[in-house]
């Protein structure tokens, strides 16, 4: 009987010592490979790190509301409902609230200081002793923003935080027909202490609108929406929206009167004034039409241009702009009238007979 155990024995002999060679071969031969994908500890150290953006800067934090003399206020009381109503702070800062014997004073408190003075008055006279009270403000003369001029609701606006031109705008219902192309903010003391916090002003952001009064481009605002024109505007801050002016068209023509300029209009060409007069009368000397400007540095104190109507009217002479307050008179000629009056006469006279043959 052939001993299989031992065969096995003997060929698993021959045979380990050619797979040990065969798999230090194998070895050898993969390990550029091996090495080539494996990175190593400087690898990865030198490796580049994700940048991390810096954060941009936080706006100007609004200081806590302050009460000041006639606000309005509003509070609440949840165990105390005798409490709870709206009071006025009186003109010394005063309140009188219901069962204490003095008023309180609140002018000077924030609105969460004086939710806590309450809750403590109370208790001290033993009339609530856990009331939870919160005060807010409904009404304040101090705390707002006045809007005044070319706008269809001028007004006093209160705002208890801080609001942008837009919206004030907004608020008052948008410019007037007549508003012109500059807005004039004068700055209040609560913006003004505001600003000169370090960095609240940079150079990339305008340092213009950080000074006490300056003016804004509303053209460029209400086209463009430019963030740097939408100023942020604070309590006591006021705007005051210019009016565009009038241009006066006088003598010769079928309307006359005082024409505004539009929004955003900053002057009127002479056939333009012509358009809102609805034309020339025919007695009109159109060679001798003029503009009546304001120059104070004028002999008497105005300049007279004269535009020849004919050569403009023909296309041979430039369109000229009239200004704000400027005056167009077109002169009218007495032969001129005289001759038109009998024209007229003769056509009713002749209109007449018609309707008397018939």
């Amino acid at each position: 009987m052939i001993m299989w155990g031992e065969i096995i024995r003997s060929s698993w002999g021959k045979t380990k010592g050619s797979l040990v060679v065969a798999a230090w071969v194998l070895v050898m031969a993969c390990s550029p490979l091996l090495a080539a994908q494996t990175p190593t500890v400087t690898d990865q150290q030198t490796e580049p790190k994700p940048e991390t953006s810096t954060p941009a800067a936080s706006p100007l934090a609004l200081p806590d509301y302050i009460i000041s003399p006639e606000d309005v206020l509003t509070i609440n009381a949840y165990d105390a409902p005798d409490v709870t109503g709206e009071y006025r702070v009186s003109l010394t800062g005063q309140i009188a609230l219901p069962l204490l014997p003095a008023p309180m004073m609140a002018a000077g408190l924030t609105t969460a200081r004086l939710a806590d003075e309450i809750s403590m008055k109370y208790q001290e006279a033993e009339i609530y002793s856990h009331s939870h009270v919160t005060v807010a403000v409904k009404e304040s003369r101090v705390h707002a923003i006045t809007i005044a001029g070319a706008v269809k609701r001028p007004q006093i606006y209160p705002v208890y935080g801080k609001t942008t031109l837009l919206d004030l705008l907004s608020q008052a219902e948008g410019l007037a027909d007549d508003a012109g192309t500059l807005a004039f903010v004068t700055r209040g003391p609560l913006a003004m202490q505001l600003l000169q916090q370090p960095g609240a002003c940079k150079a990339e952001s305008n340092p213009a609108y950080c000074d006490s009064s300056f003016s804004i481009d509303l053209n460029r605002l209400t086209e463009t929406g430019d963030p740097l024109l939408n100023i942020e505007l604070y309590p006591g801050d006021r705007v005051t929206v210019q009016h565009a002016g009038i241009v006066y068209v006088v003598g010769a023509v079928n309307r006359p009167g005082g024409f505004p300029l539009k929004t955003g209009q900053p002057d009127m060409t002479v056939l333009q004034a012509l358009a809102l007069a609805e034309d020339l009368k025919p007695t009109a000397i159109r060679q001798k039409a003029m503009i009546i400007r304001k120059n104070p540095a004028a002999p008497n104190g105005r300049d007279e241009i004269l535009v020849d109507l004919k050569k403009v009217l023909g296309g041979s002479n430039r369109d000229t702009k009239l200004q704000a307050e400027d005056v167009f008179f077109v002169p009218d000629s007495a032969g001129k009238r005289a001759l038109h009056r009998g024209v007229e006469a003769a056509i009713s006279a002749a209109t007449l007979a018609i309707v008397y043959i018939h």
